[in-house]
């Protein structure tokens, strides 16, 4: 394998000088002008990889270009209100995403992102992901979409989105052009959030089966993050970057342990997987700062099926080859390649992602888990009237709360706040009064109940975001992406704006969305 290496990169000085001129762009640093321009030409991801001889056959992020000439489009968002979409480009050539643009357009509703877009100019768009071996719970059994500001970040100092994948949710291309297949070399990597991880099956970007189902192991070739063990794993107790290679999650040479896989949790973590014949590769690294670590380099899986491998050239990102959909994460950016890139391709890549400067964005509120809090209306008429549970029964509703309210009433109105029980990058919402039972949505009504297991884990997550009016926060269902807690008539519901029901009205939705963060009635 090296010796391989040593005499391709031999025969082709001119590709050296180039790559190794990109790496200076890459690491001397970042030029950000008012335009948005965020890197040196020639220094982008993209412009890496072709200068290594491993061109982009395929880049996706909602973030950034990821070609130093890249002047386009990079997602489209569709809006709740009226159904209208738009695509968001970047602000110039080689630079960061318009998030404002974005901001504009789905003020005072909701978004949700249709299209992640193809830079590499061959099609290899990812859309709403059809069903499979497992349906998705939208219409027609296809997969959910993921809204569009749920995952708020800096680049490069600009405010950017990324894409928020909870379970349920996931993107495909079954028709691409230019991704390796049979047994044919290729290289990827993502950048994604090291801390939104869970053990469903499987959060992938990469090489899947066209039909979305299992066709048999070596016919997938992804990244994987999360910290499942029914396949593989290694050290400690996760996350984990893997291969999915299907019917096998693989952290190494061998099934199931592989002691030189290491858990790692960067906030913003670069995952990389590459594979040619009889030969793959596993490396990670912080995207903020510092190099690319190797945990596997060597020959296929001891397993039958993977040598040769069978890939199939379709495109997933958050979901497994089959439609699996259980499983959470964060994606950024990522890249699949024609032809296995090399280290220092790889590192020079790693070099610019840390040099453009991904960061945290500020938290739509506090909500620290651990602490009692009261959720007031923000609407004009109801701004004395707060989220709780009914005394008699147990639906949720809004009612007027203030320090000469019963203290069972002043109870009713607390919650304590929790790590999400069905994504812990979330919330979920322990009543005050009766310690076990959490809110939660049944039929769209919300409740509070005892949460044992599964489903219902879900239906009692929250994701916070900036309130749609401007005021406090909205609260997203975590399992229905476009719903979002609100008050109707005094009961509470998810809802999502101008949908089929009643609560699902326009008017006011805003503003009935949006609630104020107060300190706790009990």
């Amino acid at each position: 394998m090296s010796v391989r290496t040593s005499r391709a990169w031999r025969g082709r000085p001119l590709a050296v000088l180039a790559l190794v001129l990109a790496m200076a762009g890459a690491v001397l640093g970042v030029q950000t002008s008012a335009g948005g321009t965020a890197m040196a030409a020639g220094s982008l991801p993209c412009d890496l990889y072709a200068a290594g001889g491993t061109p982009c056959v395929a880049a996706h992020s909602t973030t950034r270009a990821l070609y130093s000439a890249y002047n386009s489009r990079l997602y489209q968002v569709k809006r709740a209100s009226d159904g209208a979409t738009r695509d968001i480009g970047v602000l110039s050539a080689g630079g960061y995403a318009d998030a404002a643009a974005q901001d504009s357009f789905c003020a005072r509703t909701s978004c949700l992102i249709t299209v992640i877009y193809d830079q590499s100019g061959r099609g290899n768009h990812l859309t709403q992901a059809p069903p499979g071996g497992f349906n998705g719970p939208a219409a027609g059994g296809y997969d959910n979409l993921a809204e569009a500001s749920a995952a708020p970040v800096t680049v490069g100092g600009h405010k950017a989105y990324g894409v928020f994948i909870a379970p349920g949710t996931g993107y495909r291309n079954n028709n691409t052009n230019g991704i390796a297949t049979g047994d044919q070399p290729e290289g990827m990597y993502a950048v994604l959030d090291g801390t939104h991880y869970n053990g469903g099956c499987c959060f992938d970007y990469g090489n899947a089966e066209t039909s979305s189902r299992d066709t048999g192991n070596g016919h997938m070739e992804t990244v994987y993050f999360g910290n499942i063990k029914v396949w593989g794993y290694g050290t400690g107790n996760g996350p984990w970057v893997m291969a999915d290679l299907e019917n096998g999650l693989f952290s190494g040479a061998d099934r199931g342990y592989n002691a030189n896989n290491p858990s790692v949790s960067h906030r913003f973590l670069t995952a990389v997987v590459k594979g040619g014949p009889n030969h793959w590769a596993i490396r990670s690294g912080n995207a903020q700062s510092g190099g690319l670590s190797t945990s596997y380099d060597g020959p296929r899986p001891n397993a039958t099926g993977y040598n040769p491998m069978k890939k199939e050239g379709a495109l997933i990102l958050g979901i497994g080859g089959d439609n699996s959909n259980s499983s959470a994460g964060t994606f950024y950016e990522g890249v699949m390649t024609s032809g296995y890139p090399s280290a220092a391709t790889e590192n020079a890549v790693q070099a610019g992602i840390n040099a453009v400067g991904y960061a945290t964005s500020p938290a739509a509120s506090a909500l620290p888990v651990g602490s009692r809090v009261s959720l007031r209306a923000t609407t004009a008429c109801c701004t004395s009237q707060y989220l709780r549970h009914d005394s008699a029964g147990t639906n949720a509703s809004i009612a007027t709360v203030s320090s000469a309210s019963a203290p069972a009433d002043r109870a009713a109105a607390t919650w304590i706040v929790r790590a999400g029980l069905g994504d812990t990058s979330c919330v979920s919402f322990e009543s005050a009064d009766k310690p076990g039972q959490y809110l939660r949505h049944y039929d769209f009504r919300l409740r509070v109940d005892t949460i044992d297991g599964g489903l219902a884990q879900q239906d009692a997550t929250f994701c916070p975001q900036a309130g749609h009016n401007g005021q406090g926060i909205s609260l997203r269902s975590a399992n229905y992406p476009s719903d979002f807690v609100r008050h109707y008539d005094y009961a509470a519901y998810i809802a999502s704006q101008g949908g089929s029901h009643d609560w699902d009205s326009a008017t006011a939705w805003p503003d009935d969305t949006s609630w104020a963060v107060t300190s706790p009635w009990a």
